[in-house]
């Protein structure tokens, strides 16, 4: 009997992403059938699947209080999720990145500060270049950069809506050099990208003019990488299906920006063999864990 996958989608991406189907179909192949499902759907009977893999919840930033309402329901079902929930609803909040420095983990160094305490921080980072994003965000969304001390910066940070902000120091080498993201499967190194932001922007996400290659990652960056996935075991989430750590190379040193858990895009349609490797380890994950009557 094969095993019915549902891969979690969001409304703007329907279907199976470009990116993902190769790796779709050699699931397939492996008697595992993934049926796209817009994740909010209030229709749809979860209890169909065996599973849900996480792919493309783009939207689950802005739905915050409904995305995890909906892990909820999941659990209340029984029905697992891939990666865990827990580790969902741990990585969704980037506080974690906090909690992942007082293991070790070199950051970017980080302040959380509600929306009432933003002059204060920012005030204590007097002219110096800094970037503003959300706790709970992805893509750049409702990310600022600006100096700190200068009037239009400020009246913009004014203009966030309530929560909580991660404050970092603008950090110039993604502008020059890229952003590097390395992809683990089942906690084992599988390839690496370079993002790089378009001319005269910092952002290297596509939909913001950014570009990836494939590319060998630095010895530092992976050496970092595989000590972010030990943090992660240390606060508890020992087991990851699938990971993408992301950061950026600073004299020599690699500073952990995100450790993409939930929704990453994989880089899969540029190694076929990533893809068929991805696709046995989840076959064989799901073939033994998987709710079953």
């Amino acid at each position: 009997m094969s095993i019915q996958l549902a891969l979690a989608t969001d409304a703007a991406h329907p279907g199976v992403y470009p990116d993902d189907a190769y790796f779709v179909a050699t699931l397939a192949r492996l008697g595992v059938h993934g049926v796209p499902c817009t994740w909010n759907d209030p229709d749809l009977d979860w209890t169909r699947f065996d599973a849900v893999l996480v792919r493309t919840v783009w939207d689950y930033f802005q739905r915050y209080t409904e995305f995890l309402h909906w892990l909820d329901q999941l659990d209340a079902l029984g029905v697992p999720t891939v990666n865990d929930s827990r580790l969902l609803r741990w990585n969704s909040d980037k506080r974690y990145l906090l909690e992942l420095a007082r293991l070790g983990v070199e950051i970017i160094p980080t302040r959380l500060a509600h929306t009432t305490e933003l002059p204060a921080t920012l005030q204590a980072l007097q002219a110096q270049e800094v970037v503003v994003k959300p706790a709970v965000s992805g893509g750049a969304w409702r990310t600022l950069r600006g100096t700190a001390g200068d009037a239009a910066f400020a009246q913009a940070v004014a203009a966030l809506p309530e929560g909580d902000w991660l404050v970092q120091p603008f950090v110039a080498e993604i502008q020059r050099d890229g952003e590097w993201s390395l992809l683990f499967f089942d906690g084992d190194y599988s390839h690496a990208v370079r993002k790089l932001p378009k001319p005269g922007d910092y952002r290297v996400q596509g939909e913001h003019g950014g570009s990836a290659e494939l590319a060998e990652a630095p010895a530092p960056a992976l050496a970092a990488a595989q000590a972010v996935l030990a943090a992660v075991a240390r606060a508890g989430h020992a087991e990851t299906a699938y990971a993408r750590i992301d950061g950026v190379m600073q004299g020599g040193r690699f500073l952990l920006m995100e450790a993409e858990l939930i929704e990453p895009f994989l880089h899969l349609a540029m190694r076929p063999d990533a893809a068929e490797r991805y696709a046995e380890r989840l076959a064989a994950r799901l073939a033994t864990r998987v709710r079953r009557p």
